[in-house]
């Protein structure tokens, strides 16, 4: 279904992509609808399903068709991961500026509304939005992502004070997760379009950003809550040479060196599969540096702290 006829185009789309998560889409938007219902007459709903022939997905499309009369569904199968799906939401978005989450966040009650507000305030802006992500708790909180490798992941959660006043300033952050963030259409960056299955995107899209001259802002009101629980397990695929080649891919496009990519991967994976990803993309095989003992072992104990 389209956005409500008595807009032309909403002011803001709200977006997910999905794989397998019916339970995750139907909490996220039924949430918005029961506690943001002040400012729907707005929104758009999008919802990209990177998974639509399964018994989740045929749910999916069932409820934001039948149930959701602000919402659209777009099947998506071609390019399974994290990636290409969220770029989508961007490039199939209606509404002035978009907000794509994760399909298992929920925002603080008046987040959507001020989100509208700080874009009409700031009709010219161009910068990468992102927000306060909340624990189970509901109090505890991260506001952006240190640049440090661990567990296969550039960044690792890390809180500034000044996020914890919720009518704070807005601020300048390095990166943060992409469960949640937000720009005028026409702002998006994009992701890199060959990014396949999960990883490499934190610290990318916000350098591509930065790379062009804008910024990444925490805004301390949006603030939203990520379920990380999944007790049936993860459906999609997880590969650590695909998250490999993400981060190497990255890193060629903003021409940026890739050597703290290759050192945190040597001590996890075998060389050939490493020189096998390397040479996919044109790029010389790993060195011997790489691979001595001494640095494996350093290595690999960091990893495990």
């Amino acid at each position: 279904m389209s956005a409500p006829a008595t807009q032309s185009r909403p002011k803001l789309t709200i977006g997910m992509a999905c794989y397998d998560d019916f339970d995750g889409v139907y909490f996220s938007v039924q949430a918005l609808q029961l506690y943001h219902a002040e400012a729907m007459h707005d929104v758009e709903v999008l919802v990209v399903d990177n998974h639509p022939e399964s018994a989740e997905g045929h749910a999916v499309r069932d409820f934001i068709e039948n149930w959701v009369h602000c919402a659209r569904y777009i099947a998506a199968p071609e390019a399974v991961g994290t990636s290409a799906p969220r770029d989508l939401v961007f490039r199939k978005a209606e509404g002035h500026a978009v907000l794509c989450i994760d399909a298992h966040v929920m925002l603080v009650p008046g987040a959507v509304r001020k989100l509208i507000a700080y874009y009409d305030a700031h009709p010219g802006c161009r910068d990468l939005l992102q927000g306060p992500m909340l624990y189970d708790d509901c109090k505890a909180m991260c506001t952006h992502m240190d640049p440090v490798w661990r567990c296969e992941m550039f960044g690792i959660w890390a809180c500034d004070p000044r996020g914890e006043d919720i009518d704070g300033a807005p601020f300048e952050i390095p990166l943060h997760g992409c469960g949640l963030m937000s720009c005028r259409k026409e702002a998006w960056a994009g992701f890199n379009p060959a990014f396949r299955a999960f990883g490499g995107e934190e610290g990318y899209i916000q350098d591509k950003f930065r790379k062009r001259g804008d910024k990444t802002f925490c805004l301390p009101f949006l603030r939203w809550l990520h379920r990380f629980g999944r007790p049936r397990g993860v459906s999609y695929p997880l590969d650590r040479a695909a998250k490999l080649r993400n981060y190497l891919l990255g890193r060629v496009e903003l021409g940026r060196s890739y050597d703290d990519v290759l050192e945190h991967f040597a001590p996890l994976m075998r060389r050939a599969d490493m020189d096998h990803t390397l040479q996919s993309l044109g790029l010389p095989s790993i060195h011997d540096h790489w691979f001595k003992p001494a640095r494996r072992k350093t290595a690999a104990l960091a990893g495990a702290a």
